[in-house]
């Protein structure tokens, strides 16, 4: 008899009730004609189970059934462990959850964000390939900034070159958000180092600065130190130093990393020399600023017009549907100005999913007379999933007329991505499809 303790609790099913119930009927497999309905009844069950895993924290830990054929059969680690030629009559191991076993049983993957890393790891521990695609689909499908520093860190121990790539699109696109998320603050130094020679982090170097730091607080805690400027220099190692301190402004730098006590007296002294004398001292920190993301922009018109009694706007809202074909994350919108020189305009943009507002901005912005776009930014670029139609608005206040688009396409080729256009119902000064406003989305893929 082999046990196997787990350090992960597992949900309990009643105790021997579908064993007794089996029993009871001689013929119970005859009600189910399908072997993967007979395999499932097996499931947690003490009916024949010849392998016991040993679960739950320990002095309350409980006995969960199992059988040797169905784990063999399913998993090479568990054939050898049970049928190799060093196969052990009794042995311990630990690191499994609910869901592998399961899948072996049914080939039901059920997943859970709670769990999803552990039985990824199960997985992969146990060469069970299936579920370890299933669990890095969950995992890509439930990436956004906030936990995808964390899944960067996990994708590059459990060497998943996919999510991996997934986890750098979102940081990449969505730098802020995610570098001030709390899962920054969870990652491996190993991670932090990476994360911060990434030249295409798309945002401004005081903002990795203060990131840096606060992984080096979290990081002090986690050791049990004082918070002190020392402790976190000595926390961060050489991951201080992988930080572009000198491509920031002078009046970031002043304001920011001069004052956090983190850098010596020398270093806050050389790189104010650095910035304003003729004689520049040498740095150890990169002179060289991030090469960020350049903007995309899908232009949805083939041509642009302007007559005398359009486009007008007085605070109406024009409004197009977009879907594309894979994930992106929009920026801002491309919009049309004035058609009789130069104008002002306020303008309120807004983003929204199945009516739920994603993001939105009200700014202004000037035009020159031109037929050119003028770009209006969000505050943060938005990730927008495949597949899902999202409405794109803009509101605009002026007195001047302006440009408008003509010959639109419902269908439009950028690159690597398709967007594909359908009209809105909250469109209410004539833009659509096939013209009017809104002649750009701007966008990082």
């Amino acid at each position: 008899m082999c046990t196997f303790s787990l350090g992960i609790f597992w949900t309990i099913f009643p105790k021997c009730q579908m064993r007794d119930t089996l029993s009871s009927h001689p013929n119970w497999q005859s009600f189910h004609p399908t072997l993967r309905e007979r395999n499932a009844l097996m499931f947690n069950n003490e009916l024949m189970a010849d392998v016991h895993f040993i679960v739950g924290p320990l002095g309350a830990a409980r006995r969960v059934p199992a059988h040797k054929y169905v784990l063999a059969v399913g998993s090479s680690v568990f054939y050898a462990m049970f049928y190799g030629d060093l196969a052990e009559v009794k042995s311990e191991i630990h690191g499994c959850v609910p869901a592998l076993p399961r899948y072996m049983y049914s080939d039901e993957i059920e997943l859970e964000a709670d769990t999803v890393l552990a039985t990824l790891y199960a997985a992969k521990k146990y060469i069970v390939p299936a579920l370890a695609k299933a669990c890095v689909t969950f995992l890509e499908t439930s990436l956004e900034a906030k936990n995808a520093c964390v899944l960067l860190s996990q994708s590059r121990l459990f060497e998943e070159p996919e999510l991996t790539q997934r986890c750098w699109e979102v940081i990449d696109a969505q730098a802020e958000m995610a570098l001030r998320s709390e899962g920054f603050c969870e990652i491996d130094r190993q991670t932090l180092e990476i994360i911060v020679t990434r030249e295409a982090l798309n945002t401004k170097e005081a903002v990795v600065f203060e990131a840096v730091l606060n992984w080096a607080e979290a990081e002090c805690r986690r050791q049990g130190l004082p918070a002190t400027p020392h402790n976190k220099r000595h926390v961060l190692g050489r991951a201080l130093y992988l930080v572009r301190i000198p491509t920031m402004t002078l009046e970031e730098f002043a304001n920011g990393a001069a004052q956090s006590d983190i850098l010596t007296l020398e270093e806050t002294h050389n790189i104010f020399l650095w910035y304003t004398a003729a004689n520049k001292p040498l740095l150890d920190f990169p002179l060289t600023k991030r090469k960020g993301l350049v903007p995309q922009r899908c232009h949805r018109f083939q041509s642009s017009a302007y007559r005398s009694n359009q486009w007008r706007y007085r605070g109406r809202c024009d409004s197009i549907q977009f879907a594309v074909d894979r994930r992106v994350f929009i920026a801002g919108l491309g919009l049309y100005g004035s058609s009789s020189g130069k104008a002002e305009y306020t303008v309120k943009i807004e983003l929204k999913r199945l009516g739920m507002v994603l993001a939105q901005n009200l700014t202004k912005f000037v035009s020159d007379g031109s037929s050119n776009t003028f770009p209006v930014w969000f505050e943060h670029p938005v990730q927008v999933e495949q597949d899902t139609f999202y409405t794109a608005s803009a509101v605009l206040d002026g007195s001047e007329l302006s440009y408008f688009g003509q010959e639109g396409m419902t269908e439009v080729q950028c690159g690597k991505v398709a967007f594909q256009f359908q009209c809105s119902s909250d469109s209410t000064n004539g833009t659509g499809v096939q013209g009017g406003q809104i002649p750009e989305l701007i966008f990082y893929a």
